[in-house]
Formats: structure tokens, C-alpha cells, sequence
């Protein structure tokens, strides 16, 4: 490992946003500006000839745009890359969580000006994400399976399971749309998820996942029942809790591990809820969120799917969990579907009926 700073390179066609972003990482010690240019064949070239540690890149520019730029440098050069995005409306956000298919590891808010009262903290995230991907590995991206892959399922059996729980982070929305697209359309049980995620980012992701997976995807409503073959992310800045009769639960209380929604409050309400009868999962994130909560469900009985360390960006909520002894079953991420088809339908695809 270098001993020097990480190298980073900016991309984007406003030079005031390349002086406002070499700005911020110019203050952060272990950081340093590897170079900046406005366009994304300039970012291609540059990486060829002296491959940064990271790549800052816009999504729209002309000629040339952040997809396109990405997909070259994944396919000929990789390098990890994180991709800056303005939040407008929700389709636009959903058209940048596109970034991850390309070949990107994370999308983070672009910074506004200093004067703005978002500006500390979107610079935090923006550094702070700069340093950790600087870490990952992009030698090979995560396969991806194609929507409806998996055979129909027939309905939950009696006493079967009730609730599927999911926990993610840092590179937790690749992560989720691999394992969502690993599950049919008559997926026979909710599925309930808790996303660390900017603010502002939420409708996009839900709008993404409902597009690239075959199950229905929509950001929870406090009383809702929720229902079979559904996908329901935890809003911003509440917890998301299962209760009686599978009604959902949005509750203002205090944060935990510092976050709000938390994967332990989730996963601590399915615990409660459906013991044995349920599935936690908890995938890539930074931290130490959802070990706890997946540890009761674990020691009620439930099923308790790990992501493995290979295929995390980051391994630390799945690693502490690991630590707990939590996890059923500590998994590569292309593996985690196939394993909550055989406990939601254990006889799905032998022929026998429950």
C-alpha cells in the first residue's frame, strides 16, 4: 500500500465545480488532486497514462458522458469509481443509480458552494467516500442475473416464513439489486430493507430497483399491510419496524449507531415479530449496524444470510456480525438469492409439495 495520499481524479465539464471539488479534497490531508479535466474521453486517457487511486466523475457531460467514460475505463483500465450527482427529481436520480451498472462503486450528492447550509455535510460524505472506495478491489464486477430468472413460487406454506429483512450500506445498492434480481415477481413473502443512503437519494433507488428487478418496490407507509412479492425501504430519517398482522411501522426515535433508519431497529422488530418465521440479511456497509439485531434473530431461530468479505465494498456491518456469530450462512453475493429461495420454498424445484 502507498504510503503517500490517494490519488484522485475529478471529471467534470463546469470548471467552478472542478475548483470547488479540488478545493475540498485539497483540505483533507490524505487526499490529494491526481488531476482534473471536463470530459469524459480526457478521464479515459488520463487513467490510461497514470491511473489514479479514485475517479470523481460527473454523469452529464458533452461528448462523451460519465456512463460511457465509466464503462471504458472498467473494461480497459479499472480503477474505482465514484460518480457525483446533483439531486433534481426522482427520475433523474433513478437514471443515475444507472451508474452501478456501468461499472461505478458509488453515487454520492455533489457538494454545493460553501454558503449553502448543506455544505459541510455533503463535503463529509463526499471525502469520506472518497477514502473508503479508494480501498476497494475492481478487478472483476459482480455478475448480474438477468430479472425473472428464478422459477415462479407457489405461496408461503403454513407456518412458513413471514418476513424477509435486509440491512445494507456503503455499496449496499448494487448489493440489493443483485439479490432483488435474483427473485421472481411471485416472491411469496415482503421484504422489508433498510438502505444508508443520502437524503434525497431514496425515490431514485426505489424507482431503479423497481425497474431492474421483477418485484414491486415502493418507500414504506407507516399502517401499510405489507404483502408478498413487495419491496419496502425504510424512509429517510425514520426507523422502519415490522408489527402485528404485517403492519409496518415508522417510529421517531432516537438514532442508533448514530443512524436513523437503523438495520438493528429493524431487524430487532422482525425478532420480535416472527422469530423463527423470518430471514434477516445483511450485506456490504460500513459500521457495525444490524449485527445486533441479526444476533436475536439468530438466537430465536431465524435464518441469518451474511455477505461474504470478497464481494463487499465494505465488510464492516457484515464483518461484526460474522464476529457475533449472527450469521447462518456467510455467503458471495451471487450466492444470497439462490440460498433464501431454498428457505422461503425448500421444495421449489424437486417437485414435492409442502
Amino acid at each position: 500500500m502507498s504510503p503517500g495520499p490517494i490519488r484522485v481524479l475529478i471529471v467534470d465539464d463546469s470548471q467552478v465545480t472542478r475548483m470547488l471539488l479540488a478545493h475540498l479534497i485539497e483540505q483533507d490531508p490524505s487526499l490529494q488532486v491526481a488531476g482534473a479535466v471536463g470530459r469524459g474521453d480526457q478521464a479515459v486517457a488520463f487513467v490510461q497514462a497514470t491511473p489514479p487511486d479514485v475517479v470523481l466523475m460527473d454523469i452529464h457531460m458533452d461528448g462523451m458522458d460519465g456512463f460511457e467514460a465509466t464503462r471504458n475505463i472498467m473494461e480497459s483500465r479499472p480503477v474505482p469509481i465514484v460518480m457525483c450527482s446533483a439531486v433534481t427529481d426522482v427520475h433523474a436520480v433513478a437514471t443515475a443509480f444507472r451508474v452501478y451498472e456501468a461499472g461505478a462503486v458509488a453515487l454520492v450528492e455533489k457538494p454545493v458552494g460553501g454558503e449553502h447550509p448543506d455544505h459541510a455535510r455533503l463535503a463529509k460524505e463526499l471525502l469520506q467516500t472518497l477514502r473508503l472506495m479508494s480501498e476497494v478491489k475492481v478487478v472483476r464486477r459482480w455478475a448480474r442475473r438477468p430479472v425473472s430468472k428464478a422459477p415462479p413460487q407457489p405461496p408461503t406454506p403454513p407456518h412458513g416464513i413471514e418476513f424477509v429483512a435486509v440491512g445494507a450500506s456503503t455499496g449496499g445498492p448494487p448489493a440489493l439489486q443483485t439479490l432483488l434480481g435474483g427473485l421472481d415477481k411471485d416472491f411469496p413473502v415482503p421484504i422489508v430493507v433498510v438502505q444508508h443512503i443520502s437524503a434525497g437519494f431514496l425515490p431514485g433507488l426505489s424507482e431503479w430497483l423497481g425497474q431492474t428487478t421483477a418485484l414491486q418496490v415502493q418507500i414504506a407507509a407507516h399502517g401499510i399491510e405489507a404483502r408478498p412479492g413487495h419491496v419496502y425501504l425504510a424512509p429517510d430519517d425514520v426507523h422502519l419496524a415490522v408489527g402485528e398482522k404485517r403492519r409496518l411501522r415508522l417510529e421517531r426515535g432516537v438514532p442508533e449507531h448514530g443512524v436513523r433508519p437503523s438495520v438493528d431497529h429493524l431487524f430487532h422488530s422482525v425478532a420480535r415479530c416472527c422469530g423463527r418465521h423470518s430471514v434477516g440479511i445483511l450485506l456490504t456497509g460500513m459500521g457495525r449496524d444490524g449485527a445486533r439485531g441479526l444476533q436475536a434473530m439468530h438466537e430465536l431461530g431465524a435464518t441469518t444470510l451474511v455477505q461474504d468479505k470478497a464481494s463487499s465494498v465494505v465488510y464492516g456491518m457484515p464483518g461484526e456480525a460474522v464476529a457475533l456469530g449472527a450469521a447462518s450462512q456467510v455467503l458471495p453475493l451471487d450466492r444470497i438469492a439462490d440460498a433464501l429461495l431454498r428457505v422461503v420454498q425448500p421444495h421449489s424445484g424437486s417437485g414435492a409439495t409442502p
